[in-house]
């Protein structure tokens, strides 16, 4: 079983829809996709509806994820861990007690022709920016999915 975690800062926009997309593309149950965030702000809630209404907009149900926030033993239970930005990726590698642990963290965006670095926050934007950052994480799932599948 290989375990992977999408995390965010609030779990509420962008790795919910990272979970939700990576999931359509790695059917194989052999795969176990999550999402948290990085603040517990949000912890217990549902998805933003903007978030949502994108994905369902692309055949992606993502209504029955609830925001958590990460913590340290994460690392026991995930084999890669998708971070959105700089800034998610500090506060996760705070976390990791060792280099094995700091090793399963990686920018989602950190793969062969991306031309981002770091997953925008939509939050504070209208529904705009929702449907932009669908589209980039949509290829970096497309990219990691492959990749996943090629390393199981």
């Amino acid at each position: 079983m290989i375990k992977i975690l999408m995390v965010c800062l609030g779990n509420i926009c962008r790795s919910p829809l990272a979970e939700g997309i990576l999931k359509s593309k790695l059917k194989d149950k052999k795969f176990i996709v999550e999402s948290a965030g990085t603040s517990g702000f949000h912890s217990g809630s549902s998805p933003d509806p903007r978030s949502i209404a994108i994905a369902k907009k692309n055949n992606i149900d993502i209504t029955k994820q609830k925001s958590r926030a990460f913590i340290s033993n994460d690392f026991d239970i995930f084999d890669h861990i998708f971070v959105m930005d700089y800034s998610n990726y500090k506060d996760v590698i705070r976390l990791a007690r060792n280099q094995k642990e700091k090793e399963k963290v990686k920018l989602i965006l950190d793969y062969p022709y991306s031309t981002l670095n770091e997953v925008p926050d939509p939050y504070y934007g209208g529904d705009d920016g929702f449907s932009k950052i669908f589209a980039i994480i949509e290829k970096a799932c497309y990219y990691h999915s492959k990749q996943l599948q090629i390393s199981s």
